[in-house]
C-alpha cells in the first residue's frame, strides 16, 4: 500500500486553503518551488492529478479525498493533544459544520447550546441549501452537516433526524387582493400562474414542489421574490410581497396571531426528511455534537 507523506498532505491542504502555491509558501515559510515540488511529489505517489492550477486553485475529486484525509487528521491530531494535556487550558476545538438556513433560524442553534462547556467547542457554521451541503463534506471543508441525503458521504457515518415540515402560508391582505380573501387551495389552483411567490434563491423548489401537488405539470408563477435569509423570507412573506412555504415552526406564530393565513390543508403541506452526517472520528467534540443535535431534533422535527 502506497503511504501518504504527512508533510506532503499537510501542504496540500495548505495549498487549497490559501489558494495559490504563493500565499501557501508564505504559510510554511519555504519557496513557491518547494511548495510546487511536494505537491508533484504526492501526485507521483498516488498516480494521479490532485490540484487544478487555476487561480483559487481547486481540488480535483481525488485531492478532494486528500484534502478531507488532511483536516480528519489534524482533528485526531489536537483530539490527541487535548487528551494528553498538551493543549492550552483555553484553547478552543473548531468544529465546522454545515447546515441549511431553515434550521440554523428554527432549531439548530438550541441544539448546541446543549454540548457541554467543558468541550471548549467553538462552532464555525457554514450555510447552505440542505440538497447541497453534503458537498462541503465531500470536499473536506466541515466536519459535520445537516442535509437531505440518506447517501453517506465516502467516510462519513448518517443518521436520520427527522422531517422538517413546510406549510403554504400568505399575509391576509395578499389573500384578498390575489384569491378574493379566500385563503384555500381551491382558490390557489385556479389562479396559481399569475400570483406573485416568494423564493429563497433560484435553487429553492418548495414553492413549485407544492404546486405538482396542488395541479400536475404546472409550477409557481414565474413572477418571483428571491429572499436569501430565512427570516427575511418570513417577513417578506409577512409584508405580502407574495405567498411561500415556510417552515412550521417559523409559521404558527403567525397564523396564531392572524399575520398569516394558510392557503392549504395540511396534508399538502411539503415535508423534507433531514439527516445528520459527519466523519467517521472518533473525536470527544464531534460526539457530544452529535448527541445534542439528534436530541434537538428529536423534539423539533416530525418524525
Amino acid at each position: 500500500m502506497t503511504q501518504l507523506p504527512l508533510d506532503l498532505v499537510r501542504t496540500l491542504l495548505t495549498v487549497v486553503d490559501e489558494g495559490t502555491f504563493d500565499a501557501a509558501a508564505g504559510t510554511l515559510h519555504v519557496t513557491p518551488s518547494a511548495v510546487s515540488q511536494r505537491v508533484k511529489a504526492l501526485e507521483q505517489r498516488v498516480g494521479r492529478v490532485l490540484l487544478v492550477r487555476t487561480k483559487p486553485v481547486r481540488p480535483t475529486d481525488s485531492g478532494e479525498v486528500i484534502v478531507r484525509f488532511a483536516r480528519q487528521l489534524a482533528r485526531l491530531e489536537h483530539d490527541a493533544h487535548a487528551s494528553l494535556g498538551m493543549t492550552g487550558s483555553h484553547e478552543t476545538t473548531r468544529v465546522s459544520i454545515a447546515v441549511n438556513a431553515d434550521s440554523l433560524a428554527t432549531w439548530f442553534l438550541p441544539a448546541l447550546a446543549r454540548v457541554p462547556e467543558e468541550l471548549r467547542p467553538c462552532y464555525e457554521l457554514r450555510r447552505e441549501d440542505e440538497d447541497h451541503t453534503a458537498r462541503l463534506l465531500r470536499e473536506g471543508l466541515v466536519m459535520a452537516a445537516v442535509t437531505s441525503s440518506p447517501d453517506a458521504v465516502a467516510g462519513c457515518s448518517v443518521r436520520a433526524l427527522g422531517r422538517m415540515r413546510y406549510v403554504p402560508v400568505a399575509s391576509p391582505a395578499f389573500a384578498a387582493r390575489w384569491l378574493g380573501g379566500i385563503g384555500s387551495e381551491v382558490a390557489l389552483k385556479d389562479v396559481i400562474a399569475e400570483v406573485p411567490v416568494v423564493a429563497f434563491d433560484r435553487r429553492d423548489d418548495f414553492q413549485d414542489a407544492f404546486v405538482r401537488r396542488l395541479k400536475r405539470g404546472h409550477r409557481a408563477s414565474a413572477v418571483r421574490h428571491y429572499v436569501p435569509t430565512s427570516e427575511g423570507f418570513v417577513d417578506a412573506v409577512a409584508a405580502g410581497l407574495g405567498w411561500g412555504m415556510l417552515p412550521e415552526a417559523q409559521a404558527q406564530p403567525l397564523l396564531d396571531d392572524g399575520r398569516l393565513m394558510a392557503l392549504a390543508r395540511p396534508e399538502r403541506s411539503v415535508d423534507v426528511p433531514l439527516f445528520w452526517q459527519q466523519w467517521k472520528l472518533d473525536s470527544p467534540s464531534l460526539t457530544a455534537v452529535a448527541k445534542a443535535v439528534a436530541a434537538a431534533a428529536a423534539t423539533a422535527l416530525h418524525t
